[in-house]
Parts: structure tokens; sequence; C-alpha cells
């Protein structure tokens, strides 16, 4: 047993008693652990989304009001640990240490809970007082793991609260624990985990060479325990605060003791066994639970990638089935509303109502009519992430993610691109080598974003009719096989065949939250709509001016028939007329503009394009679409994060070429069979 150290007990002292005043409280746990479900329970639609301060992970905060207290959340970034070897755990961390939340709620799996506890171990060593939650409590029974709260709570002397936030079960009794602790109701006396004897005293002689010199708001016992870690952030920190013959000291000692973090770990291991030795009760061996019948084929080298195929699969048939219909009645509506615009404005300018029936509601309106679309998208990637099966997709990809130079850590920035690439390639930062970065990130734009997915949703009925779900499903296996083709390239020119180790944990299924799925579809479609309130709003009237001018509306003899004109041989080469060229230029500005600038160019484009296009240069359309360059917004991420014009050039450059020179593959191939 362990009472809090003089300088823990000094750091807690100064939280200052919590009565009116807004109520602080940071969540913490490792990922898949349902942080972000309790999370969204506890806060609803009363969230912000942004960055950290100076980083590009994203931040969440939300409130809520319980028996007249009002209560902020920080979802803090999943992480395992609090070692400062990712920016994630530095910005957990961090947090903590300088923002000083009132509580710290650590969530952890009730099913897995000596896995999960590692990171409560490393909570308790900072000042701010620690709640636990158990949560799916629901799973561990399904997997016969017993766990008792209160056998837990008395061992740790912190408040435990078991859980299952998917049914919204437990919610209460969390915020009456957190109003226990801040108001003194709770005996808070943590039980924290000390170093394994054989370096006791070394710990005790850092902490007395150290503890005048550490900065505020450091406790010294955590900063010598993260010296002896072999922490590389704080080590700079001391090397900074101390004194050149101080310093030598405390080097001295580290270097004789690089064991030591042997000891820390260690002493938490041996700490979470104790810890859990009577509060949970593991089942004998006997009959498979359901996590691991499913992973026999889930995890499967053969048939969990056929399992991957199929869940794409899905994905793309609900899109059609049940999005089409749906978009094709809004795209009604939004005609309807263009003719009535019409007819109610006749004694304006006609160039001005032209303005506002076809360019602003006839080019962003079409823009909405993706909805339905994304919608569905969301919803089932946000439900087979919420399940716990997204995880799995990673695990499958590294093998391949390894003949790239690459591991699963490069597969979820890339995962992400699903979505959109900007975050695709702003979560590269999680990748440690800074080859293995760049090369990430230039592998980024080949994934499909949803506004690709959008184009290609809509364009593929109109060119394939009943057979729209299988070329859509050809496309994205063929960008996820070029991706690969071209990341095993690179690595032989830029990586030199480097390898990466790759660690992750595989949470155990569970049914999914429908809340949880509900507002990440909210989020993601108020985003879009954001989106195409401003980029594509403003670029829909552009191309509208130029195509309405200098000749009052005849297209043929626009600014933009001059430009698509210009670009004529290029078209020909892929058997496509100039407004589908001026369509792809377009696509620079925001994906969805594809759909726009036709809307703008040929009105009912879905009756005319079937009639100008061959097959064979239909596809090839599609093809350079998906591959075409990024938008402007990916390219200003690719420059961020490369801090080089030299290698967003290269970026460009291998999208043009790629996109140009597979739709002239497909379109020549096309025409000879």
């Amino acid at each position: 047993m362990q009472h809090p150290t003089k300088s823990t007990e000094q750091a807690l002292a100064t939280y200052p008693p919590v009565e009116t005043a807004t109520i602080v409280v940071a969540l913490a746990g490792q990922p898949n652990v349902g942080k972000s479900t309790i999370f969204n329970a506890l806060t609803g639609l009363n969230q912000h989304v942004g960055n950290w301060p100076g980083k590009t992970v994203e931040q969440k905060t939300g409130s809520c009001t319980y028996r007249d207290r009002r209560f902020n959340f920080v979802d803090l970034p999943g992480t395992y640990s609090l070692t400062a070897n990712s920016v994630e755990e530095r910005i957990a961390r961090d947090y903590i240490l300088h923002e000083r939340p009132d509580v710290v709620v650590a969530v952890v799996d009730a099913a897995i809970p000596e896995r999960s506890l590692y990171l409560l171990a490393e909570l308790l060593q900072l000042p701010a007082p620690v709640v636990l939650v158990l949560n799916m409590m629901d799973v561990a029974a399904q997997e016969g793991v017993q766990v008792e709260p209160q056998v837990l709570q008395a061992a740790l002397g912190i408040p435990v609260v078991p859980m299952c936030a998917t049914k919204n079960q437990g919610l209460p009794d969390l915020l009456e624990a957190i109003l226990g602790v801040v108001d003194g109701v709770f005996p808070y006396e943590p039980r924290r985990p000390v170093i394994l004897p054989a370096h006791q005293a070394i710990l005790e002689q850092l902490i007395t060479l150290i503890a005048a010199a550490v900065p505020a708001p450091y406790p010294p016992d955590w900063v010598a325990l993260k010296l002896l870690e072999g922490d590389e952030e704080i080590v700079a920190l001391m090397q900074a605060a101390l004194s050149p013959p101080a310093w030598k000291q405390v080097h001295d000692i580290l270097y004789h003791h690089e064991d030591a973090i042997l000891d820390v770990a260690g002493a938490r291991y041996a700490w979470i066994a104790r810890m859990t030795r009577a509060a949970v009760v593991r089942p004998k061996v006997g009959p498979l639970g359901l996590t691991a019948r499913l992973d026999r084929g889930l995890t499967h080298p053969l048939w969990g990638m056929l399992a991957l195929l199929g869940v794409l699969g899905i994905v793309f048939w609900l899109t059609y089935a049940v999005g089409t219909p749906l978009q094709e009645w809004l795209d009604g509506l939004i005609q309807h509303l263009v003719t009535t615009l019409h007819a109610s404005l006749h004694s304006m300018p006609h160039w001005l109502v032209d303005l506002l029936s076809d360019g602003l509601l006839g080019g962003a309106g079409m823009v909405v009519t993706f909805l339905p679309i994304l919608v569905i998208f969301f919803a089932v990637l946000g439900f087979w992430e919420d399940t716990g099966y997204m995880a799995r997709a990673a695990y499958i990809a590294d093998r391949f993610m390894h003949a790239m130079g690459l591991h699963g850590k490069s597969f979820m920035p890339l995962l992400l691109g699903f979505g959109c690439n900007v975050p695709a390639i702003l979560g590269a930062r999680i990748i440690e080598t800074q080859r293995a970065r760049r090369l990430t990130i230039l592998l980024a734009p080949l994934i499909p974003c949803a506004a690709r997915m959008a184009v290609v949703a809509v364009l593929t009925p109109v060119f394939f009719g009943k057979g729209a779900a299988w070329v859509a499903w050809a496309l994205v296996a063929a960008n996820i096989g070029l991706l690969a083709v071209i990341g095993i390239v690179f690595n032989r020119l830029l990586l030199k065949g480097e390898q990466g180790m790759f660690i992750m944990e595989l949470p155990l299924y569970h049914l999914p939250n429908m809340r949880t799925i509900g507002l990440y579809v909210w989020q993601n479609v108020v985003a879009f709509l954001r989106k195409a309130g401003t980029v594509i709003l403003i670029a829909s009237v552009v191309v509208w001016l130029l195509s309405y001018f200098p000749a009052d509306g005849d297209v043929t003899q626009s600014y933009l028939a001059w430009i698509g004109r210009a670009l004529t041989p290029l078209g020909q080469a892929l058997g496509l007329p100039w407004p589908l060229m001026v369509a792809l230029l377009t696509s620079f500005v925001a994906k969805e503009n594809t759909i726009a600038t036709l809307g703008v160019l040929y009105g009912d484009f879905e009756t005319v394009l079937p009639t100008l296009l061959a097959p064979s240069a239909a596809l090839g359309f599609l093809v350079v679409q998906m591959l075409f360059i990024p938008c402007v917004a990916t390219v200003a991420a690719i420059r961020q994060e490369t801090q080089s014009w030299r290698w967003t050039a290269i970026s460009l450059g291998m999208m043009l070429g790629i996109s140009l020179g597979a739709g002239f593959l497909v379109y020549r191939i096309g025409m000879l069979i």
C-alpha cells in the first residue's frame, strides 16, 4: 500500500474546492475502451471539435449540467501510456499537468482490465485526482469475466464506477463520483505503485538531487520516475533546469542504472496484479468467447482479407441501393426550385436570375444531393469502427504495409483518407520516422475520399446503370492496388527497404452505440455542408460566371469554353469533350465541383452524358477523376506537413501523371475490345 508522496500531496493541496464553479473533467484511456462513447453520451450535441493548440490531433470538448452543476469534459487522445513517445501521449500528460483539471476520469475495458490499468498506474502519479470507470461491463459478462467494482475500489482507494456506456448505464453514477471527489465527500486515498526495492534508494537519491530545480507544475517524484524511464522530454527539461555539475550527478546515476526502467514497469505490473487479484475472476478454460471465434476468420490472412473486401462491398451496395433513390428525389426537388425561381424572378435582369438559379442554386444545390450518400457512408464506417472491426482491418492491412516499408500505424491515417485526405495527411504525424511519414503523406491522396466517392456514386449510374456498384467497387480496388504498387516502388527508392515495428490492441467485439454513430455522422455532414456553403459555393459561382460571360449565356463562346478548347488535344487523347476537361480542372478547388460544373455546363447531364461518351471514355474519365490531383486543401496540408514545396510538387506531378496516363490506357484498351 502506497500513500501519496509529499510532493504529490502538496500538488493536490493546490487544487481549490469546487462548489459552484464549472467542474473540468478530463477523460483519459487507451484506444477502443469506449471513452468517446462516454463523452458523447454525457455531452450530446454540446460539443466543440477543433485541434489542440499547435497540434493537428483532434480536440473534443463538451459540457453537461447535473444537479445544477456544470461539467466541462475534455476528451484526451487515446494513449497506452504517458511517456512522451507520441504526440498523443504528450498532449494527455501536458494537459493534466498544465491545465489542472478538477478530475481525471480513467476509462478501462472491464473485459481486459489488466491491460487497461497500466495507464491508471501512470495517471495516479500525477497530481489530479482520478476516478476509474469500468466500461463495457456487458462485454465482460459476455466473455465470462466477473469484475467486482467495490472490491477494486477498496484496493485502489479511488472511486470505481461500473458502466455500460452503449446502453447509457452508469452515467449518473459517474457524475456522482466526480462530485464526491471535488466536494471532498469521497475519502480519496489512492494506493499508488512504487518502484521495486532494487531501485528505491536510487529514486529517492534522484528526488533529493532534482527537487529544488524541478520547474512548476511538475511533481519531483514523477520527474524522477520519468528520468529513470528515459523519457526524452523530461531528460531535456531537467538538463536545462539543473546546473552542469548537478546534471552530471544525475546523468551518472541514470547511466549506471539504465535497467531501472524494468523495475518501474515491473512495479506497475505487480501493482496491477495485486489490485485485480480479488476483484477480477476469469473463466476457466472452456469454449472460445465470441471475439476469439470471430477473429479466427476475420484476422485470417486469406479469409480476413476477403471479409475486408466484403465490408467495403456492403458499403457501396447500401450506398446505391438506398442512397441513389434519395439522391434522385433531392435532385428533382432542386430542379423544381430552379424552375420556380426562374418564374418568380422574371422581372429581374436575365443574367442575375440565371446566376441565382443556375449558378447558386443549381451548382451548390447539386452538391447537397450528395447528403444521402454521405450519411450512409459515414454511418456504415462509424458502425464498423464502433464494433471493433476497424482495428482488425488495420491488423489485416499490416502485412501489406510492410511491403511498402510501412506498418499498421500507417494504415490508420490512410484509412482516414476514405473520409477526407486532409486529416489522413495530418494524421501521419503519429508515425515516428520521417521517411515513413513522408511516404504515407505521398500515398494518402491515392485513397478515394468521400468527395471523390460522391462524384463516382453520382456518375457511375449515369454511365453504367445497374452495373454501377461493380464499377465503383473496381475503381476503389484499383486505387488501393495502385497505392500498394507505388508504395513498394517508393519504398525501394526512398526508404531503402526500411521496416518498422507495429504493436496494437485488438478490442473485444461489442454492440455499437447508435448515439455515438449518430454524432459521428452529424459532425461529418455538418463539416461537409459548411464546405458546400463556402468553397464549393464560391467555385460554383466562378464557374457559372466563366460559362456565362462574355457571350451572355452562350456556353460555347464563354471564357470557360476558351479554357476547355485549349485542352482539346489532351481531351481527344482521353476521348473526352472539353466540358469534362473543365470539370476536372474545377475539381482542384473541391472534388464535388465536378458535378457542380457538369450541372452548370450541361444542365440535365444525366441524360446528355451517356449520349456523348463511349463506355471506354466514360470509364477512363472516372479513372482520371479518382486519381486526379487532390483538392487545394489537401495540397495545402501536404505543404504544411512536409515543409517542402519540392515534395508538394512531387506529389502533384505524380498524381497528374498517373491519372492522365491511366485514363489514356483505359480509354485506348477499351476501344480495342
